[in-house]
């Protein structure tokens, strides 16, 4: 294993987007997460890639369809109100079934909202990022190791499923600096058949659009590509269970919460508080079965969110309301503390609030 070198969260996704193959990253400055196009305006030229601020984020989108068709590897980056305003380009991505990752480090919101850390666009990106029946794969990484490994794991997910991978982090996620190991091993890149590269005068054309005017042929793309999310539910969900062997009650969280979680665990162990963690790090698909099998036993859920309550509903159902699932929140870009998330563990460990 190579050395591990001191990195800022969004610097990592950087560097680990070049080492798997990404040569194009199209962008636009908003805070938490622009860093991440500095590091692309330094290296990208030194590399033969492409860097290009565009004049906003549609722009940028629609920059990433273009170069995505030719069966490239690219990459955009944004926050909070930069990614609503590609929506309508994530969903042309979709309706094309191309392959790009989309970085998304969220700020508090609605609106312009805040520059502080939030995790209140969960209901954006695992149900509806834009218009039309679709998915995106959706990853939640809770530290800077993970931001890279995530970001060379969503170029890989991208390209096997022809789908976007979103990268769904937070402002602490992107600002924090942490030691990484980028010695990744990556596969030599595939041939694209469909990708619009040329033909050689050796096949037909490729078309990519995402345009169907014949609703019948319409209908039978969205079968077919919801057959192909079934099969990705059935096989990539990822999670982390901490502690859950013995636990009576269960935490759940994502990100900088999952961390802040882990610290009041512990310190509910040491109080003889039998606790665990779930940390679903796919969002979409969302890993069901822990959550199922945790209902068995436990006697309360408890989710730690960044927002007003978001993750939790699909916590509810996946747990198939066999057991209370309450919110331990704080939202608008405040972090909830261990003591906050300890509090709550111990309120369950009393009996909880009905």
């Amino acid at each position: 294993m190579s050395d591990k070198v001191l990195m800022k969260g969004n610097e990592a996704i950087a560097e680990a987007a070049i080492i798997a193959g990404c040569r194009h990253y199209f962008g636009y400055p908003i805070t938490p997460q622009t860093e991440i196009a500095a590091y692309m305006a330094k290296k990208m030229p030194k590399i033969g890639g492409t860097f290009l601020q565009a004049e906003s984020e549609i722009a940028a989108i629609n920059m990433v369809y273009g170069v995505s068709s030719t069966g490239k590897r690219v990459m955009t980056s944004s926050s909070s109100p930069g990614i609503s305003l590609k929506g309508e380009g994530l969903s042309y991505l979709a309706g094309a079934d191309l392959p790009a990752l989309i970085i998304n480090v969220q700020r508090g919101g609605p609106g312009l909202g805040g520059i502080q850390p939030s995790q209140s666009d969960y209901f954006q990106a695992t149900k509806g990022a834009a218009h039309g029946d679709f998915h995106m794969l959706v990853l939640a990484p809770c530290s800077v190791q993970e931001m890279a490994d995530l970001t060379v794991k969503g170029f890989d997910l991208a390209d096997k499923y022809r789908m976007t991978t979103m990268i769904l982090a937070d402002g602490t996620m992107g600002q924090m600096m942490e030691p990484v190991s980028l010695d990744y091993e990556i596969a030599p890149a595939v041939e694209k058949p469909w990708a619009t590269n040329g033909t050689k005068m050796q096949r037909k054309h490729n078309i990519v659009n995402s345009l169907s005017l014949v609703p019948e042929e319409l209908e039978q793309l969205n079968i077919e590509r919801y057959k192909k999310y079934k099969q990705i539910e059935e096989t990539e969900c990822m999670y982390e269970e901490y502690m859950m062997d013995d636990a009576e009650i269960c935490v759940t969280a994502f990100g900088i919460a999952a961390r802040v979680s882990k610290n009041a665990i512990n310190e509910a162990r040491k109080q003889g508080i039998k606790v665990g963690l779930i940390r679903p790090i796919t969002l979409w698909p969302f890993p069901k079965a822990p959550y199922k099998k945790a209902a068995e036993k436990v006697k309360e859920v408890i989710s730690v969110e960044l927002n007003m309550g978001q993750m939790i509903e699909d916590v509810k159902l996946a747990t198939e309301c066999k057991v209370p699932v309450t919110l331990c929140n704080r939202a608008g870009g405040m972090i909830p503390s261990p003591e906050q998330v300890l509090e709550a563990i111990k309120n369950a460990a009393k009996g909880g609030t009905k």
